[in-house]
């Protein structure tokens, strides 16, 4: 015999049921790529009430958006909200229900913090084929446009399978 098994969901401003209430981004430094992801998705979810936040594997706590990242967001017409770097804990790994990283190694490095997340780390590149975003960082402005856009066309996918 089996008990019974309840599941919760969240009904979104506009009325649809939403599986996914907190998403978070994934890189080293929270400086570059998670921070443009998240300012990306964030926009394109806004009519949504899913939270979008980011977080790093060795981040650079407290600092801001990489000058560059930010160029090249306010060039594409992007307002970044204000930034500092935040480390990832096992308690932001908890309470997000997604969690989307830039590279393949980043799913390790979430799992080393938090095993149990297994199953909700997932490629930001996932539906370009697992493609990995790699790090601009001290690479100059091209090597940022390019992240720049890997990641929107990143987040347009995923923001059409999480804005249903």
């Amino acid at each position: 015999m089996f008990g019974k098994c309840y599941v919760t969901a969240t009904v979104d401003k506009t009325g649809n049921v939403i599986l996914l209430k907190r998403v978070l981004i994934v890189c080293v430094g929270n400086i570059c790529r998670s921070p443009t992801a998240e300012s990306l998705l964030r926009r394109a979810l806004v009519h949504s009430d899913i939270e979008v936040s980011s977080a790093g594997l060795a981040a650079l706590v407290g600092k801001p958006i990489e000058p560059t990242a930010r160029a090249v967001l306010e060039e594409h017409g992007h307002v970044p909200d204000e930034h500092q770097g935040i480390q990832l804990t096992p308690q932001a790994v908890s309470e997000a229900d997604l969690i989307l990283v830039m590279e393949q190694r980043h799913v390790s490095g979430v799992l080393n913090i938090a095993p149990e997340a297994r199953g909700k780390v997932l490629m930001l590149g996932k539906w370009q084929d697992d493609r990995e975003i790699c790090d601009p960082y001290r690479q100059g402005k091209p090597a940022f446009v390019h992240a720049y856009a890997l990641i929107e066309e990143a987040v347009h996918a995923w923001a059409q399978r999480l804005a249903r």
